[in-house]
Protein backbone atom coordinates (compact mmCIF):
# COMPACT_ATOMS: atom_id res chain seq x y z
CA UNK A 1 0.00 0.00 0.00
CA UNK A 2 1.15 3.21 -0.83
CA UNK A 3 2.77 5.23 2.61
CA UNK A 4 1.61 8.77 1.01
CA UNK A 5 0.06 11.07 3.65
CA UNK A 6 -1.63 14.45 1.99
CA UNK A 7 0.35 16.85 3.67
CA UNK A 8 -0.21 20.77 4.42
CA UNK A 9 2.26 22.68 2.37
CA UNK A 10 3.10 26.59 3.03
CA UNK A 11 1.90 28.56 -0.07
CA UNK A 12 5.29 28.83 -1.68
CA UNK A 13 9.23 28.34 -0.12
CA UNK A 14 10.90 31.21 0.89
CA UNK A 15 13.31 32.80 -1.18
CA UNK A 16 16.32 32.06 0.73
CA UNK A 17 15.73 28.57 0.86
CA UNK A 18 14.71 27.95 -2.77
CA UNK A 19 18.02 29.72 -3.47
CA UNK A 20 20.22 28.01 -1.30
CA UNK A 21 21.23 25.32 -3.25
CA UNK A 22 20.98 26.69 -6.59
CA UNK A 23 23.25 30.03 -5.28
CA UNK A 24 25.94 29.18 -7.75
CA UNK A 25 28.74 30.85 -8.96
CA UNK A 26 31.32 30.55 -12.10
CA UNK A 27 34.15 29.22 -9.53
CA UNK A 28 31.39 26.89 -8.08
CA UNK A 29 30.15 25.26 -11.35
CA UNK A 30 33.70 24.42 -12.11
CA UNK A 31 34.03 22.74 -8.90
CA UNK A 32 30.74 20.65 -9.86
CA UNK A 33 32.65 19.67 -13.18
CA UNK A 34 35.33 18.44 -11.74
CA UNK A 35 33.20 16.58 -9.03
CA UNK A 36 31.45 14.72 -11.57
CA UNK A 37 34.00 13.56 -13.44
CA UNK A 38 36.04 12.60 -10.62
CA UNK A 39 33.09 10.64 -9.55
CA UNK A 40 32.84 8.84 -13.01
CA UNK A 41 36.31 8.18 -13.28
CA UNK A 42 37.58 7.17 -9.68
CA UNK A 43 34.92 4.68 -9.28
CA UNK A 44 34.88 3.10 -12.99
CA UNK A 45 36.18 -0.29 -11.17
CA UNK A 46 33.91 -0.91 -8.43
CA UNK A 47 30.20 -0.62 -10.73
CA UNK A 48 30.35 -4.80 -10.34
CA UNK A 49 28.48 -5.74 -7.86
CA UNK A 50 29.60 -9.07 -5.97
CA UNK A 51 27.40 -11.71 -5.78
CA UNK A 52 28.70 -12.83 -2.95
CA UNK A 53 28.46 -10.34 -0.53
CA UNK A 54 24.71 -9.82 -1.98
CA UNK A 55 23.93 -13.26 -1.09
CA UNK A 56 25.62 -13.63 2.51
CA UNK A 57 24.19 -10.33 3.45
CA UNK A 58 20.85 -11.10 2.60
CA UNK A 59 20.92 -14.36 3.83
CA UNK A 60 22.56 -13.92 7.28
CA UNK A 61 20.00 -10.80 7.86
CA UNK A 62 17.18 -12.99 7.38
CA UNK A 63 18.53 -15.77 9.52
CA UNK A 64 19.15 -13.31 12.37
CA UNK A 65 15.74 -11.30 11.82
CA UNK A 66 13.29 -14.60 11.42
CA UNK A 67 15.66 -16.08 14.61
CA UNK A 68 15.48 -13.45 16.69
CA UNK A 69 11.61 -12.86 16.22
CA UNK A 70 11.16 -16.46 16.75
CA UNK A 71 12.54 -15.44 20.32
CA UNK A 72 10.88 -12.52 20.58
CA UNK A 73 7.38 -14.74 20.08
CA UNK A 74 8.29 -18.01 22.15
CA UNK A 75 9.97 -16.30 25.07
CA UNK A 76 8.29 -15.13 28.16
CA UNK A 77 7.22 -10.99 28.70
CA UNK A 78 11.02 -9.97 29.34
CA UNK A 79 13.48 -7.68 28.53
CA UNK A 80 15.30 -10.93 26.17
CA UNK A 81 11.83 -11.15 24.29
CA UNK A 82 12.16 -7.28 24.22
CA UNK A 83 15.89 -7.33 23.36
CA UNK A 84 14.93 -10.14 20.30
CA UNK A 85 12.62 -8.07 19.03
CA UNK A 86 15.05 -5.13 18.43
CA UNK A 87 16.87 -7.85 16.80
CA UNK A 88 14.27 -8.67 14.67
CA UNK A 89 13.82 -5.12 13.36
CA UNK A 90 17.09 -4.29 13.01
CA UNK A 91 17.74 -7.30 10.97
CA UNK A 92 14.92 -7.81 8.91
CA UNK A 93 14.94 -3.80 8.31
CA UNK A 94 18.29 -5.11 6.83
CA UNK A 95 17.22 -7.48 4.64
CA UNK A 96 14.29 -5.26 3.64
CA UNK A 97 16.15 -2.56 2.28
CA UNK A 98 17.68 -4.57 -0.16
CA UNK A 99 14.47 -4.22 -2.00
CA UNK A 100 16.31 -0.93 -3.25
CA UNK A 101 19.42 -2.92 -4.77
CA UNK A 102 17.00 -4.67 -6.84
CA UNK A 103 15.63 -1.66 -8.90
CA UNK A 104 19.23 -1.23 -9.19
CA UNK A 105 20.72 -4.25 -10.56
CA UNK A 106 21.30 -5.41 -14.04
CA UNK A 107 19.22 -8.26 -15.09
CA UNK A 108 20.92 -11.44 -14.33
CA UNK A 109 23.99 -9.29 -12.83
CA UNK A 110 23.13 -11.46 -9.43
CA UNK A 111 21.05 -14.34 -10.68
CA UNK A 112 18.34 -15.42 -8.62
CA UNK A 113 18.67 -12.51 -6.19
CA UNK A 114 15.01 -11.02 -7.13
CA UNK A 115 13.14 -14.14 -6.98
CA UNK A 116 15.10 -15.42 -3.47
CA UNK A 117 14.82 -11.86 -2.07
CA UNK A 118 10.60 -11.44 -2.96
CA UNK A 119 10.31 -15.24 -1.44
CA UNK A 120 12.48 -15.01 1.83
CA UNK A 121 11.42 -11.01 2.35
CA UNK A 122 9.19 -9.79 -0.08
CA UNK A 123 6.00 -11.81 0.43
CA UNK A 124 6.29 -12.80 3.95
CA UNK A 125 6.54 -8.91 4.82
CA UNK A 126 3.61 -8.39 2.46
CA UNK A 127 6.51 -5.88 0.81
CA UNK A 128 7.04 -7.30 -2.64
CA UNK A 129 9.63 -5.80 -5.13
CA UNK A 130 6.61 -4.35 -7.71
CA UNK A 131 6.20 -1.79 -4.93
CA UNK A 132 9.30 -0.10 -5.47
CA UNK A 133 10.23 -1.50 -9.19
CA UNK A 134 9.48 1.14 -11.50
CA UNK A 135 8.55 4.06 -8.72
CA UNK A 136 12.20 4.44 -7.28
CA UNK A 137 13.79 4.82 -11.12
CA UNK A 138 11.44 8.18 -10.93
CA UNK A 139 12.93 9.38 -7.94
CA UNK A 140 16.74 9.19 -10.39
CA UNK A 141 15.26 10.49 -13.02
CA UNK A 142 16.92 13.75 -13.79
CA UNK A 143 13.59 15.75 -14.74
CA UNK A 144 11.67 14.42 -12.00
CA UNK A 145 13.85 14.55 -8.79
CA UNK A 146 12.02 17.05 -6.25
CA UNK A 147 8.73 17.24 -8.74
CA UNK A 148 5.16 16.56 -8.67
CA UNK A 149 6.53 13.43 -10.87
CA UNK A 150 8.75 11.88 -8.18
CA UNK A 151 7.05 9.56 -6.21
CA UNK A 152 9.58 9.72 -3.35
CA UNK A 153 9.89 13.41 -2.47
CA UNK A 154 7.72 15.67 -0.22
CA UNK A 155 9.41 19.24 0.18
CA UNK A 156 9.04 18.50 3.98
CA UNK A 157 11.38 21.58 5.21
CA UNK A 158 8.80 24.05 3.73
CA UNK A 159 6.24 22.45 5.06
CA UNK A 160 4.55 23.29 8.62
CA UNK A 161 6.29 21.58 11.54
CA UNK A 162 3.14 19.31 12.63
CA UNK A 163 3.44 17.24 9.04
CA UNK A 164 6.84 15.99 10.06
CA UNK A 165 5.59 13.66 13.52
CA UNK A 166 2.24 12.68 11.43
CA UNK A 167 5.61 11.72 8.38
CA UNK A 168 6.71 9.65 10.54
CA UNK A 169 3.36 8.74 13.03
CA UNK A 170 1.91 7.31 9.57
CA UNK A 171 4.86 4.13 9.01
CA UNK A 172 3.43 2.45 11.97
CA UNK A 173 0.20 1.47 10.43
CA UNK A 174 1.71 0.74 7.06
CA UNK A 175 1.87 -3.13 7.73
CA UNK A 176 -2.34 -2.72 8.72
CA UNK A 177 -2.43 -1.31 5.64
CA UNK A 178 -0.18 -3.76 3.72
CA UNK A 179 -2.39 -6.38 5.09
CA UNK A 180 -5.73 -4.47 3.90
CA UNK A 181 -4.18 -4.00 0.74
CA UNK A 182 -3.28 -7.90 -0.10
CA UNK A 183 -6.09 -9.05 2.04
CA UNK A 184 -9.20 -7.25 0.62
CA UNK A 185 -8.17 -5.09 -1.79
CA UNK A 186 -6.11 -7.10 -4.50
CA UNK A 187 -9.54 -9.63 -4.47
CA UNK A 188 -11.84 -6.71 -5.25
CA UNK A 189 -9.95 -5.68 -7.52
CA UNK A 190 -10.78 -8.25 -9.47
CA UNK A 191 -14.69 -7.52 -9.37
CA UNK A 192 -14.35 -3.98 -10.26
CA UNK A 193 -12.25 -2.23 -13.46
CA UNK A 194 -12.52 1.03 -11.35
CA UNK A 195 -10.99 -0.80 -8.38
CA UNK A 196 -8.37 -1.82 -9.72
CA UNK A 197 -7.07 1.11 -11.35
CA UNK A 198 -7.56 2.79 -8.19
CA UNK A 199 -5.53 -0.11 -6.55
CA UNK A 200 -2.73 0.28 -8.81
CA UNK A 201 -2.61 4.00 -9.04
CA UNK A 202 -2.60 4.80 -5.82
CA UNK A 203 -1.73 1.37 -3.37
CA UNK A 204 0.63 0.09 -5.25
CA UNK A 205 4.07 2.29 -4.82
CA UNK A 206 6.09 2.57 -1.84
CA UNK A 207 5.72 6.40 -1.89
CA UNK A 208 5.17 9.45 0.00
CA UNK A 209 3.95 11.85 -2.53
CA UNK A 210 0.79 12.00 -2.17
CA UNK A 211 -0.22 13.17 -5.78
CA UNK A 212 2.02 10.25 -7.52
CA UNK A 213 -0.11 8.45 -9.64
CA UNK A 214 1.08 5.04 -10.84
CA UNK A 215 0.51 3.82 -14.48
CA UNK A 216 -0.80 0.60 -15.16
CA UNK A 217 2.08 -1.82 -15.41
CA UNK A 218 2.69 -3.91 -18.82
CA UNK A 219 4.59 -6.75 -20.63
CA UNK A 220 6.64 -8.96 -18.44
CA UNK A 221 6.53 -6.39 -15.40
CA UNK A 222 2.96 -7.13 -15.60
CA UNK A 223 3.12 -10.66 -15.54
CA UNK A 224 5.59 -10.60 -12.81
CA UNK A 225 3.36 -8.29 -10.51
CA UNK A 226 0.42 -10.42 -11.24
CA UNK A 227 2.38 -13.39 -9.65
CA UNK A 228 3.70 -11.64 -7.05
CA UNK A 229 0.49 -9.97 -6.36
CA UNK A 230 -1.33 -13.25 -5.77
CA UNK A 231 1.34 -14.87 -3.71
CA UNK A 232 0.89 -11.77 -1.11
CA UNK A 233 -2.40 -12.20 -1.33
CA UNK A 234 -2.51 -15.59 -0.69
CA UNK A 235 -0.27 -15.26 2.14
CA UNK A 236 -2.21 -12.47 3.77
CA UNK A 237 -5.39 -13.90 3.42
CA UNK A 238 -4.22 -17.49 5.23
CA UNK A 239 -2.31 -15.33 7.19
CA UNK A 240 -5.79 -13.64 8.96
CA UNK A 241 -7.22 -16.79 8.46
CA UNK A 242 -4.92 -19.03 10.41
CA UNK A 243 -5.14 -16.06 13.39
CA UNK A 244 -9.19 -15.90 13.35
CA UNK A 245 -8.84 -19.96 14.30
CA UNK A 246 -6.10 -20.03 16.40
CA UNK A 247 -3.63 -21.72 14.26
CA UNK A 248 -1.67 -18.55 14.93
CA UNK A 249 -2.01 -17.18 18.19
CA UNK A 250 -2.88 -13.91 18.70
CA UNK A 251 0.12 -12.71 20.95
CA UNK A 252 2.80 -14.48 17.74
CA UNK A 253 0.71 -11.90 15.83
CA UNK A 254 0.60 -9.04 17.30
CA UNK A 255 4.13 -9.60 17.98
CA UNK A 256 4.91 -10.03 14.61
CA UNK A 257 3.18 -6.81 13.65
CA UNK A 258 5.01 -4.77 15.87
CA UNK A 259 8.56 -5.85 14.66
CA UNK A 260 6.65 -5.03 11.02
CA UNK A 261 5.60 -1.88 11.97
CA UNK A 262 8.93 -1.12 13.73
CA UNK A 263 10.89 -1.88 10.45
CA UNK A 264 8.93 0.60 8.73
CA UNK A 265 9.12 3.26 11.18
CA UNK A 266 12.76 3.03 11.48
CA UNK A 267 12.65 3.27 7.34
CA UNK A 268 10.82 6.10 7.86
CA UNK A 269 13.18 7.73 9.85
CA UNK A 270 15.74 6.91 8.00
CA UNK A 271 13.72 8.58 4.95
CA UNK A 272 13.28 11.80 7.02
CA UNK A 273 17.06 12.51 6.71
CA UNK A 274 17.98 11.19 3.17
CA UNK A 275 17.54 14.38 1.86
CA UNK A 276 17.39 18.37 3.19
CA UNK A 277 13.97 18.47 1.37
CA UNK A 278 14.41 21.85 0.59
CA UNK A 279 13.33 21.88 -3.33
CA UNK A 280 9.88 23.84 -4.05
CA UNK A 281 8.64 21.71 -7.24
CA UNK A 282 11.55 23.34 -9.97
CA UNK A 283 13.62 20.69 -11.97
CA UNK A 284 17.00 20.33 -10.32
CA UNK A 285 20.60 20.07 -11.72
CA UNK A 286 22.09 16.84 -10.85
CA UNK A 287 24.73 19.10 -8.37
CA UNK A 288 21.49 20.34 -7.06
CA UNK A 289 19.99 17.01 -6.13
CA UNK A 290 23.10 15.87 -4.51
CA UNK A 291 23.27 18.77 -2.38
CA UNK A 292 19.98 18.46 -1.26
CA UNK A 293 20.95 14.64 -0.62
CA UNK A 294 22.74 13.59 2.71
CA UNK A 295 25.91 11.50 3.48
CA UNK A 296 26.60 10.00 6.64
CA UNK A 297 29.40 8.59 6.44
CA UNK A 298 31.81 7.59 9.21
CA UNK A 299 33.49 7.58 11.79
CA UNK A 300 29.61 8.32 12.49
CA UNK A 301 28.59 4.35 13.79
CA UNK A 302 25.28 4.47 14.55
CA UNK A 303 24.22 4.84 10.63
CA UNK A 304 25.47 1.24 10.00
CA UNK A 305 22.02 0.33 11.95
CA UNK A 306 19.51 2.94 10.65
CA UNK A 307 20.81 3.26 6.76
CA UNK A 308 22.21 -0.41 5.99
CA UNK A 309 22.96 -2.18 2.87
CA UNK A 310 24.64 1.56 1.33
CA UNK A 311 22.04 4.29 2.32
CA UNK A 312 24.21 6.14 4.38
CA UNK A 313 25.90 7.43 0.97
CA UNK A 314 22.26 8.48 -0.08
CA UNK A 315 24.01 11.52 -1.59
CA UNK A 316 26.74 9.76 -3.30
CA UNK A 317 23.91 6.73 -4.63
CA UNK A 318 22.26 9.88 -6.92
CA UNK A 319 25.64 10.57 -8.29
CA UNK A 320 26.40 7.17 -8.93
CA UNK A 321 22.91 4.84 -8.93
CA UNK A 322 24.37 2.06 -10.67
CA UNK A 323 27.34 1.66 -8.16
CA UNK A 324 26.54 -1.43 -5.67
CA UNK A 325 25.84 -0.70 -2.39
CA UNK A 326 29.18 -2.49 -0.71
CA UNK A 327 31.33 -0.39 -3.48
CA UNK A 328 29.81 2.97 -1.51
CA UNK A 329 32.38 3.56 1.11
CA UNK A 330 35.11 3.02 -1.02
CA UNK A 331 33.68 5.21 -3.63
CA UNK A 332 33.41 7.85 -0.97
CA UNK A 333 36.53 7.69 0.42
CA UNK A 334 38.08 7.57 -3.04
CA UNK A 335 36.48 10.92 -3.48
CA UNK A 336 37.33 12.32 -0.41
CA UNK A 337 40.77 11.79 -0.80
CA UNK A 338 41.25 13.09 -4.64
CA UNK A 339 38.59 16.18 -4.36
CA UNK A 340 40.19 19.42 -2.61
CA UNK A 341 38.77 20.92 0.53
CA UNK A 342 36.23 23.62 -1.40
CA UNK A 343 34.68 21.18 -3.81
CA UNK A 344 30.89 20.68 -3.59
CA UNK A 345 31.20 16.99 -2.88
CA UNK A 346 31.96 17.50 1.04
CA UNK A 347 28.73 19.80 1.51
CA UNK A 348 26.59 16.35 1.63
CA UNK A 349 28.51 14.76 4.39
CA UNK A 350 26.83 14.98 7.93
CA UNK A 351 27.34 14.03 11.49
CA UNK A 352 24.12 11.98 12.17
CA UNK A 353 20.78 11.65 12.54
CA UNK A 354 20.22 13.82 15.49
CA UNK A 355 21.57 17.30 13.56
CA UNK A 356 19.78 15.88 10.55
CA UNK A 357 16.41 16.05 12.67
CA UNK A 358 17.55 19.05 14.20
CA UNK A 359 18.30 21.04 10.94
CA UNK A 360 15.05 19.81 9.19
CA UNK A 361 12.67 20.67 12.28
CA UNK A 362 15.03 24.15 12.01
CA UNK A 363 14.22 25.09 8.88
CA UNK A 364 10.40 24.03 9.26
CA UNK A 365 9.90 26.11 12.35
CA UNK A 366 11.48 29.50 10.40
CA UNK A 367 9.58 28.76 7.59
CA UNK A 368 6.53 28.77 9.81
CA UNK A 369 7.79 31.70 11.88
CA UNK A 370 8.43 34.13 8.72
CA UNK A 371 4.38 33.49 7.73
Amino acid sequence: MSNSVTFERYPAAPATVRGAVRASDDVRASDDKAMLKAAADLTRDLNSPSPAIYWADLIGSALVGYGALAGAILLPVTSWALAAAVVAMLALYRAGSFIHELTHLKPRSVRGFRFAWNLIIGIPLLVPSFLYEGVHNQHHAKRYYGTANDPEYLPLALMKPWTLPVFLAAALLAPVGLLIRFALLSPLSLLSSRIRERVVAKYSGLQINPRFRRPAPTGEFRRDWLLLETACSVWAIALIAMTAVGIVPLRAFLIGLGVASGVMFLNQVRTLVAHLWENDGEPMSVTEQYLDSVNVPPPATLPALWAPVGLRYHALHHLLPGLPYHALGAAHRRLCAALQRDSVYHESSHRGLSPLVVKLASTSLRGHSRR
